[in-house]
């Protein structure tokens, strides 16, 4: 029971940056039906804007706290990745939007690329060390163990993931956001301005693209220019799994799936004596991908996106 109380808690906390990722592909898919495959590289470019960050910051104020180093670093890495996904779908998605369904596929693979190659130039091929500014306690109750960024991780994500339950429930911006989902040039004689909604959205997956970052960085200790490429197609993964399209399906996919993987390296790894284990946990999210698409195409809470007329 002890070992399967510590694998929760590690997959509750791999789990939610799936999630965070995840909401960035489902809100995005929901309003324009586009998944947007260069996701995973703005969570790289946010963990390596904090890096840079994390460098300055040190060099010039040596002094300063640790907290609002942290802030500043995360605050810069949001709004440089918020920056990045509004061009993003200003200059590569917007005049696709009602061209083929394989234009806007092919234009987001390559723009992953274009984003992998430009970060390997300006930050190189090496990993990035997190650095020893901040405590990392190691916390033990009961033979379960959980370090301090781990707690911030999972307060952190439950709240911006309640912030964002109540952007989309309950202010303009959320009506607004559900009614170009619904049909977009109804919406628009309503009042609502598509295209500003639409990068709207794009720009707050950004944001939480650029927090599950930091926190990845922060949680593995090491980052570099292909690190986005996995969690990416895992977050998709996980949008898949809940129901993209679905904001909720998003969060309980991202967190299942962290789920599932852990337990799969953990367990089944044992029982096969390795085969399966630690090394090659990234195969059961897409043994789930295969087998969600194979006997429940829609996910786990179904398909909230209307048809458009």
């Amino acid at each position: 029971m002890q070992t399967f109380i510590q694998q929760l808690v590690n997959g509750l906390v791999l789990g939610s940056m799936y999630a965070l990722v995840a909401l960035g592909y489902t809100m995005v898919y929901g309003i324009v039906n586009l998944i947007n495959f260069a996701h995973g590289d703005v969570m790289m470019v946010g963990a390596m804007t904090s890096y840079s960050m994390f460098r300055l910051l040190h060099a010039v104020t040596p002094g300063m706290p640790w907290p609002l180093v942290l802030a500043i670093a995360l605050a810069v890495a949001m709004v440089v990745c918020g920056t990045l996904n509004f061009f993003i779908e200003r200059l590569a998605y917007r005049r696709l939007r009602n061209a083929p369904k394989l234009a806007p596929l092919v234009t987001a693979i390559g723009m992953s690329i274009f984003l992998e190659t430009m970060a390997m130039v300006i930050w190189g091929r090496d990993y990035k060390v997190f650095p020893q500014l901040f405590p990392n306690r190691v916390i033990s109750m009961d033979g379960v163990v959980i370090t301090q960024v781990q707690i911030a991780i999972l307060v952190v994500t439950v709240l911006l993931l309640v912030g964002l339950t109540v952007l989309i429930n309950h202010t303009k911006l959320g009506r607004a956001m559900r009614a170009t989902a619904e049909n977009p040039r109804v919406a628009s004689l309503m009042g609502v301005n598509p295209n500003l909604v639409i990068s709207a959205a794009f720009v707050i997956g950004a944001v939480l693209a650029a927090i599950a970052g930091v926190m990845w960085y922060a949680n593995f200790s090491t980052a570099n220019f292909y690190m986005g490429f996995t969690p990416g197609l895992k977050a998709f993964t996980a949008a898949v799994l809940g129901g993209i399209g679905n904001m909720g399906g998003a969060m309980v996919g991202g967190v299942l799936l962290g789920v599932i993987e852990v337990l799969g390296a953990g367990y089944i790894g044992t029982v096969t004596h390795g085969l399966f284990g630690s090394n090659y946990q990234d195969i059961f999210a897409f043994i789930v991908l295969i087998l969600v698409l194979t006997l429940r195409p829609q996910g786990l809470l179904g398909e909230r996106v209307a048809d458009r007329a």
